[in-house]
Formats: structure tokens, sequence, C-alpha cells
């Protein structure tokens, strides 16, 4: 019988905001925008670090990498968030859930690391810039990315293999706008203690080993620009670092409030809100964060639009003087 009951569940709910129901149209529409926004301004930002030469540099080698990794972040919740304002379809499957769970925690963990690889990049410019050249060549960025990608995907993968061997019986209503793990392991009716301590280990190693490095990073950092002696070499140093001291802590603030405490957590409508910053505030503020504080960004944003503005000015002139 209770095998029986274990397999019955094979479609669950989103419950997402039940809290909003009048105000549907309004956020169906705030979210489309900002799932557009988002996937835009990331992948104008991949596109000009791809095609501008003086953007072949490590910081930005990574910057183009945590721009791709955003588009498919926020592509792995938002369009089932949408269809839950839009078309009212709460409904994924078993298999849906687990491949939402799967991507979302591998682009997390992805990203943590990458976070980490980019905190060492500035640790070394700025610490040790006679060295730069030699230590952060193309071969090591190379590496420290497919780092980045194969830890986060195999740590997720671990995590899936053991939460996909639980029985669901229902109910089958999960509270939250996407599959995360603590709403999924709250909907088991089986013993979760192994896939929640596995869960557990695995999020304070993929958190706070990245964490760790780039908090060490930082602290050298700041100690190599205190025994700066001009105050604007000083200024000129932070300002190399700041925008990505700032997405770090953003980031790395709401997923260890999420994921480096024991599961199973009682679902509060805390976490929706917390989830909300990492999932679709910090995917759509990333790159104003670096290209507002990055000059160089700036400049070759400016570039690549007078150089689309100039195309049709050259190609009317050239038609003009033909007739």
């Amino acid at each position: 019988m209770e095998e029986k009951n274990s397999t019955q569940v094979r479609m669950f709910l989103l419950l997402g905001f039940p809290a909003l129901p009048d105000l549907h149209v309004l956020f169906s529409t705030v979210f489309l925008l900002t799932y557009i926004l988002t996937v835009l301004e990331n992948v104008v930002i991949v596109a000009l670090i791809k095609t501008n030469c003086e953007l072949y540099k490590p910081m930005y080698f990574f910057l183009g990498h945590l721009s791709f990794i955003e588009v498919w972040y926020v592509s792995v919740t938002m369009p089932k968030l949408l269809a839950n304002f839009i078309a009212e379809d709460r409904s994924i499957s078993f298999v849906g859930c687990t491949t939402q769970l799967f991507f979302f925690s591998s682009f997390m963990c992805t990203e943590c690391v990458l976070l980490s690889a980019m905190a060492y990049d500035r640790y070394v410019a700025i610490c040790q810039p006679l060295r730069y050249p030699v230590m952060m060549t193309y071969q090591m960025c190379v590496y420290l990315v497919v780092v980045s990608w194969f830890s986060g995907f195999t740590v997720s993968l671990i995590k899936i293999s053991f939460i996909s061997q639980l029985n669901f019986c229902g109910p089958h209503v999960i509270n939250h706008f996407f599959c995360d793990v603590s709403p999924v392991l709250n909907l088991a009716c089986t013993d979760t203690s192994l896939a929640e301590m596995v869960d557990f280990v695995l999020a304070l190693f993929i958190l706070l080993v990245p964490l760790f490095i780039t908090i060490v990073s930082y602290l050298l950092i700041v100690m190599t620009i205190l025994h700066i002696p001009s105050t604007q070499s000083k200024k000129k140093a932070f300002s190399t670092c700041s925008s990505h001291l700032t997405v770090v802590t953003v980031f790395f603030s709401a997923t260890l409030f999420m994921y480096a405490r024991p599961k199973k957590i009682d679902p509060f409508d805390l976490n929706k809100l917390v989830s909300a910053v990492y999932t679709i505030v910090t995917p759509i503020l990333n790159p104003f964060i670096y290209c507002l504080r990055n000059q160089e960004v700036k400049r070759a944003l400016k570039k690549a639009l007078c150089e689309k503005m100039s195309v049709p000015k050259v190609s009317l002139l050239s038609k003009c003087r033909d007739k």
C-alpha cells in the first residue's frame, strides 16, 4: 500500500505567489519585461566581449562566461513563472521538476565558483601586477572556467541523484515559484535524512570554499591598496574590483541564507522573496553594475553603437553618390 501511494504523484503544482491574485496582469508584464531585458543585456555583454579586441582580457573573459550563465540561469525559472501568471498553468511534471532543479542548481553552483575565479583574477592583477601576464594566461583562464562548469554540474548531479530516489506521495503542491531543493524535499513521504545531509554538505562545500577564496583574495587586495601611497592610485585600484565585490556580496548573501542551513526547511514567503533576489534581481542588475562602473565596457558599448549608427549613413551616402 505504501508503494502504491508513493507512485501516485507524477505532477506537481507550483504555488507561486498566491497572495497576488489581483495583480497577475501587472506582475506578468513586469516579469516578462524583466526576462527580456535580462537576456538582452547579458547577450549584449557577451557580444561586446567577443567582438571588441580591447576587451580581450582575463577579467572580461570571465565576465563573458558570467553573462552567458546568467542568460541560462534566468531561463530555467522565468519561462515557467511567466506561464504561471499568463496561462495560469501551474502544473509541472516530476521529470520537468527534477530537470529544472538540476539545471538551476548547476548554473548557481557554477556561478559560485566562477565568482571566486574572478576574485582571484583581481587579486593577481592588483597584488602581483608584474606577474599578471604570466599567471593569468589564456590557458589558465580556460582552466578556471572549465573547473567552474565541471564542479557546478557535478555537485548538482550528485544532489539530484539522491533527491530523485525519494518517493513522493502527496500533497503535490510546491510552495515556491520554481522547483528548489527545500520545497521538493518537503513533499517526500520517505526518509529524507540522507538526501538532506548530502545536499547540506555539498551546499556548504560549493558555497563556502569559493566564498573563502573570495574573502581571502579581497583581504589581500585591501592590504595591498592600503599600502599604495597615492590616493588617486588607491581609487583606481579599488574601482577595478568594486563592481565584482558588489555582485559577490548580493549573490552570496542570498544563497548562504537559502542553502547553507540544514534541510528540511519549512516553507516561508521570505524564502520566495530571497530566492527572487538571486534568480530575478541579480541577473538583471549584474550587467548594469559591471557596465556603469567600468570605463572600458562603456567605451566598447559606445563604439559599437556609433558603428551601428554610422553604417546606415555611409550606405545612404553611397547610394546618393551612385545616383
